[in-house]
Parts: C-alpha cells; structure tokens; sequence
C-alpha cells in the first residue's frame, strides 16, 4: 500500500510503498518540542516526488541525525537517521513524521514511545 504525504503548503511531496504498522513517539528534547509521531521507512521505501525547493536541515548535538524542515510553512517533513529506534543499529533509515501522511487513520497503529530524553 503506498501512501503519499506532503508538509502544510505542499512544498515538500513524498510517498513510501508501505503504511507504517507502528509509530514512535520521542522523549528528547527536539522530538517532544516538535510533537512529531516517526514512521522509519529503509532510504529505498521513501522517495521524495521532487527535491523541495524550501527545505531546511537541522542538526543537534551529535549532528547524526538530519531533521528536514519545510522553511515555508514550518513543518517538520522527514529526518535522515540510523535505525537506532528500530533495532536496527547502524543502518541508515528515514524516519518520516507520520502526521503529514495523505488520508492515512494514524488512530489506527500503535504508539511505541522511545526514552530519547535520557537514552542520548
């Protein structure tokens, strides 16, 4: 099943070919301020339908983590991480906010919640 989502003004535009059967919910310090629910997709799952011509990069203390922003209308869209939160190590993987997805019950799938705030 694929799903597309998009940031609030459509700027960004992406699709992955599998709806997420959970979500993450982190308890650092970036992830509880922005209020984001993470569905990690493996890079070959997700693809952007164009390079967005207004996105931000954020990175914090370690700078492991790429956090994408859409500078227009502030959303926070996608992030470029490892699969820490997956169990899968050192893998890359994208971890998309989940609240952008196009007509998708995010009711309907399980909230796992990370300890961010005292893991890293």
């Amino acid at each position: 099943m694929k799903l597309t989502g998009s940031c609030h003004c459509g700027a960004t535009k992406f699709e992955v070919n599998m709806a997420p059967t959970s979500v993450k919910r982190c308890t650092c310090s970036i992830c509880s301020k922005l209020g984001v629910l993470w569905a990690y997709y493996k890079p070959e799952n997700f693809k952007l339908q164009e390079r967005p011509r207004c996105e931000t990069t954020y990175r914090w203390n370690t700078k492991a983590v790429a956090f994408k922003f859409c500078s227009a209308c502030g959303c926070s869209t996608y992030a470029e991480t490892f699969g820490w939160a997956t169990g899968d190590g050192a893998r890359p993987m994208i971890s998309v906010n989940a609240r952008l997805f196009d007509d998708f019950d995010l009711d309907a799938v399980p909230i796992d919640v990370i300890d961010g705030k005292n893991l890293w």
